[in-house]
């Protein structure tokens, strides 16, 4: 079969390195491109709190021009899929027949992402679909991958876990009936080395900031950059989000 050309919606973190990893080595995709969502208000992508210079670095170590699809804090749903849409219009235009996108288990999000492609004659690419999250995590390290948690829900995790590699010694201490690769939202991270990359991307640790939930239920810093909908994550049983910690990764030299 032909090898096809795809777009990747890229937040950075671990499930979209894994997800372009498996995609090009399947050798049914020519990935063209990363696709990010970023706060414009704040320059940073949203939910994950890294600064756009990041996500450049990383697009560039991966030997791919990087797309923005800018949604602002309190853009509404109907903002966000108007966004999306000009996106997936210019990705058709360009030649693109699928987009690549790094979900694991939530059907619903699938579902909307499939009848938003199907507009435009382009098909979802779910190359981490169904898998066992533990598994996935420590294939992550196995792969040779390398990420720092940039973003911790406070239902599960402390400041203490902003900043920390993740690798086997971080998913082992994670809560009981937390998911090993944060799917319910207890953490974000940073991709900085790993098979995807031609060289690592430096970065600094900054500093650790808290952020509360906002009164319409999404972190104070920005909205979610894989959610066609601002919202909070479903906590552990008896636990209540109240906010999130973050680590400003900063650029290095």
């Amino acid at each position: 079969m032909a090898v096809r050309r795809a777009a990747m919606f890229w937040s950075g973190g671990k499930d979209s390195a894994m997800a372009l990893h498996r995609a090009r080595n399947s050798g049914d995709w020519q990935v063209e491109c990363l696709i990010t969502t970023i706060n414009p208000e704040f320059g940073r992508v949203s939910m994950h709190g890294v600064r756009e210079a990041l996500i450049e670095a990383q697009a560039q170590a991966a030997g791919l021009p990087l797309r923005r699809m800018y949604v602002p804090t309190a853009a509404t749903g109907e903002a966000y899929e108007a966004a999306l849409r000009e996106t997936l219009i210019r990705e058709k235009a360009a030649g693109v027949e699928a987009v690549i996108f790094g979900d694991i288990f939530l059907a619903d999000l699938r579902a909307w992402r499939e009848a938003q492609l199907a507009e435009f004659g382009l098909e979802g690419v779910f190359p981490l679909w169904g898998a066992d999250t533990r598994a996935l995590a420590a294939e992550f390290v196995a792969e040779g991958f390398q990420a720092v948690i940039c973003c911790a829900g406070d239902a599960w995790l402390d400041e203490t876990a902003v900043g920390r590699p993740l690798d086997a010694a971080f998913v082992d201490a994670l809560p009981p009936g937390a998911d090993p690769c944060g799917e319910n939202g207890e953490y974000h991270s940073f991709v900085h080395a790993g098979p995807v990359f031609a060289a690592a991307v430096p970065f600094a640790a900054g500093e650790r900031v808290y952020r509360p939930l906002s009164p319409a239920g999404a972190p104070a810093l920005q909205a979610d950059a894989d959610e066609p909908q601002i919202g909070v994550p479903a906590a552990l049983p008896g636990a209540a989000v109240r906010g999130f910690w973050f680590m400003d990764l900063l650029p290095g030299a």
